[in-house]
């Protein structure tokens, strides 16, 4: 039936014409978004997954640069740490010195003083955001150190910190308030020769920090009426200071490369996450301007739809004409 008062076929052209402006404006925003899901309107599983990723991977990016912050710290103390083995290796080689018979031990013993100023400005100088593991001037002592490895979330969504430990006390070289919290400030028991064929205990450090806590046993220092037996007892004080800064060494070297990985780890998963991600919410821009193609030719075709309609319409006035 024809009808003035309703034009169906109008009606249903301007139907299909909305339905084709709407599909057109979604392919529209994600084309200018580059999301396929950019609100929770759009699919509210996927937002929450993508929104949550990324909280995650900001707190991620956090880590890494708390990575990087550690790794400066680690290094600025086995830097120091190797510095310091350079120079008891040279003290060490000043006492072997020092027992070879005729020798003047007092021009020894004054490069040994400045060898010990050395050590004093290498502890001193090996700190890296305030913070020294090196040198030890409070009266609590060197702690435990943390650092910030990963963040973590579980499967019911609890979220958590992962940290790498370093006892900081294994490397402090000098404490200026307990001198027997300093590895080379503290007493060192040695056993040397007695002269009568026999042994003896000795005690010997090698830097006086003036600590407020001092200890008990002798400074390692020569002069000229220092006896062999003497020397024997240094040379194995400073033979087992060198090894106790070489292991302290040693876990630093572990933990610089514990980090490192630990870096990398977080640098690929942070690329991981982005790239699930992205598999969620973004759009497919191929897909979507094929798509936006195909639309704006049935858009134009609905436009030409809805003319025939009106058209049709307006030749039921040629039957009213004579």
């Amino acid at each position: 039936m024809t009808s003035i008062i309703t034009n169906t076929g109008a009606l249903a052209a301007l139907q299909t014409l909305r339905a084709i402006n709407q599909n057109m404006e979604t392919v529209q925003n994600r084309i200018s978004s580059g999301y396929r899901v950019e609100t929770a309107a759009d699919n509210a599983a996927y937002w929450s997954i993508a929104t949550t990723m990324r909280s995650d991977n900001k707190a991620l990016s956090t880590v890494q640069d708390a990575l990087g912050l550690g790794a400066a710290k680690t290094d600025t103390a086995y830097t120091g740490l190797e510095s310091a083995i350079t120079v008891v290796d040279d003290i060490k080689s000043k006492i072997v010195a020092a027992s070879e018979p005729g020798v003047d031990k007092t021009k020894i013993n004054k490069e040994l003083n400045e060898l010990k100023n050395q050590l004093a400005s290498i502890a001193k100088s090996a700190s890296f955001s305030g913070e020294n593991w090196l040198y030890n001037t409070s009266s609590v002592g060197a702690t435990t150190k943390n650092i910030v490895a990963s963040f973590n979330r579980s499967a019911d969504g609890a979220v958590s910190l992962t940290t790498l430990e370093y006892d900081a006390s294994a490397s402090v070289m000098i404490d200026t308030h307990s001198a027997g919290r300093g590895l080379l400030t503290k007493d060192w028991a040695v056993t040397q020769p007695n002269g009568t064929a026999g042994t003896t205990t000795a005690n010997y450090y090698l830097l006086d920090a003036n600590s407020t806590l001092m200890g008990t046993g002798a400074e390692i220092s020569i002069n000229n009426s220092t006896t062999s037996d003497q020397l024997a007892g240094m040379l194995s004080a400073v033979e087992a200071m060198l090894q106790q800064l070489t292991d302290s060494a040693a876990t630093l070297g572990a933990i610089t490369s514990r980090i490192d990985m630990q870096d990398q780890f977080v640098s690929t998963l942070m690329d991981v996450i982005d790239k699930g991600v992205g598999r969620l919410v973004d759009a497919d821009m191929n897909e979507e301007s094929t798509r936006l193609k195909a639309l704006q030719t049935q858009q134009q075709l609905g436009i030409q739809s809805l003319s025939i309609a009106n058209a049709n319409a307006q030749n039921i006035l040629q039957l009213f004409q004579k």
